[in-house]
């Protein structure tokens, strides 16, 4: 009863963001028949934006899948081995682990896919779950700076900032991808320094319960990482790695494959802020947020463009925080300080970005007890000195 009334309720969650999502498209479907939003205007959004979500389609579908076949569970277990008993070192290893997942497959994986195993793992070997918890969502959002593939914000900015080429989007975004993983992570430890410099018991490994299954995820995952920064368009790699892994699990475990394993949700949301933001910067939106972003590219002016995108995100959530966002960042230094922003930012309200969300969602499902206001108070400390920093970091040497 308990288990499904935990399915009951994530379900539930997952019909509301889809019922959100869908509200926001008819909006924008409104929008475009009445001529609020240029059909042409549509188009071309709808040219930029199809390759990223089919880019979130196919990575969802090879993380969730490498999940099923114990992919990241075998990776956790061995890093309780190797952290030798010792709480801190583990931790540094789950930092690592949750820095590469972000980075690689972005921050939703990490949030959904790494949250339940470190938590797992934690649990088996007698520490409290919390601070590897709160490393997994701290990590999915701040981590996510460094590639485009890291998070949907990125995507977006990827040709402007870049030129296409992931490479030279993370060379400007290196310093600030720095700063953006090591000031949370002091502040985290800090902060649980009690639970964290201690010892703990190894713990037996799992089985994995298909070898052939286990093997071909880690083939696949361990052939797209360097695809995804090579300028191959990241939805090219990605959708072969899932039809090949769904073609594996075709033969050897049907069942898993279901339109579950579609974000979906995620998708309907997506699409209807970008009409939504859209219409609302063909109505003049852009003229406003102009004068409070400011301009410029000097310390001062990317502190305040960061700190523009950090409190837009908190406010509404990092997507439309973006996109309202992107057209009064004119340089590709500017768009780096916006990306600070509505990235690193999100530390602070639930609803900063949807990686949050569904994180909250597997802790609901694990009995992990969350406190929203310490989770906001521990925010409110760690968003300011990221940003501020990462944006300074941006500044000298981005």
């Amino acid at each position: 009863m308990e288990g499904s009334e935990k399915s009951a309720e994530q379900n539930w969650g997952q019909v509301r963001t889809a019922v959100l999502g869908a509200a926001l498209i008819v909006v924008g479907a409104i929008a475009i028949a009445t001529g609020l939003l240029p059909a042409p205007s549509a188009l071309t959004l709808g040219g930029r934006v199809w390759p990223i979500l089919l880019f979130v389609i196919a990575i969802t579908v090879v993380t969730e899948l490498a999940a099923d076949a114990g992919l990241f569970t075998v990776i956790a277990e061995q890093l309780a081995k190797w952290g030798l008993n010792r709480a801190w070192l583990l931790w540094l290893l789950v930092v690592v682990l949750a820095t590469l997942s972000t980075v690689f497959l972005s921050l939703d994986t990490t949030a959904v896919l790494l949250t339940p195993v470190v938590v797992s793992i934690a649990r088996h070997v007698g520490l409290p779950p919390m601070p590897f918890a709160l490393t997994t969502v701290w990590l999915a959002n701040s981590a996510s700076l460094l590639l485009p593939v890291s998070n949907l914000t990125n995507l977006l900015a990827g040709d402007q900032i870049g030129g296409g080429s992931p490479l030279r989007f993370a060379g400007i975004l290196a310093a600030p991808a720095v700063v953006a993983i090591v000031v949370p992570c002091v502040i985290l430890f800090l902060v649980y320094r009690r639970d964290l410099i201690r010892r703990y018991e190894p713990a037996e490994r799992t089985a994995p319960d298909d070898r052939v299954l286990l093997i071909a995820s880690a083939v696949v995952v361990v052939l797209i990482l360097p695809v995804l920064v090579s300028g191959v368009p990241v939805w090219i790699p990605a959708s072969v790695g899932a039809l090949v892994l769904a073609g594996f699990f075709a033969v050897r475990r049907r069942e898993t494959l279901s339109f579950s394993l579609l974000p979906w949700q995620l998708v309907l949301l997506a699409s209807g802020l970008f009409l939504v933001i859209a219409t609302a910067s063909a109505l003049g939106m852009n003229t406003v947020l102009s004068s409070v972003a400011g301009a410029g590219e000097s310390p001062l002016a990317l502190l305040r463009m960061s700190g523009v995108g950090a409190g837009a995100a908190n406010l509404v959530n990092n997507l439309p925080a973006y996109l309202a966002l992107e057209p009064t960042a004119e340089t590709p230094l500017r768009l780096a300080a916006l990306l600070i922003g509505v990235n690193a930012g999100s530390l602070i309200t639930p609803w900063a970005s949807l990686a949050t969300l569904l994180w909250h969602e597997r802790l609901k499902s694990l009995d992990i007890p969350l406190s929203w206001w310490r989770f906001v108070g521990l925010g409110l400390i760690a968003a300011p000195l990221t940003v501020g920093l990462a944006a300074l970091a941006l500044a000298w040497l981005g």
